[in-house]
């Protein structure tokens, strides 16, 4: 597989619940000292996974990200095959750039 799934976000109305439950499944050991009562798991590989509050108070949602070396490239194709692109690039964080498309039947997916 040339590409790799790098990060996964979940988040919904009750963020603080929501940790504390995957925590417990998974036995992850979440960083909440983050903006926005976010928290933030990573494992040995590098793989992240982060869970917190929606800001706007909406049911939420999981979304899995890409790592990508030509992330523009991605979202290009994405077009072309008949997918949007539901967030540009963007930088979240120094060395962080992300991106979101939905696939032609909806399903949104990140790159990183």
């Amino acid at each position: 597989m040339a590409a790799k799934f790098i990060h996964v976000e979940v988040t919904g109305k009750n963020g603080p619940a929501l940790q504390s439950f995957y925590s417990k499944v998974f036995d992850w050991t979440l960083n909440t000292d983050l903006p926005d009562g976010y928290g933030m798991a990573r494992d040995e590989s590098g793989f992240t996974s982060g869970i917190g509050p929606t800001r706007d108070g909406s049911a939420g949602h999981v979304t899995f990200y890409v790592h990508s070396e030509d992330p523009a490239g991605v979202l290009r194709r994405v077009e072309e095959l008949g997918g949007k692109v539901i967030m540009p690039l963007t930088e979240v964080a120094k060395d962080t750039t992300i991106a979101l498309f939905a696939d032609p039947e909806g399903h949104v997916v990140g790159i990183m």
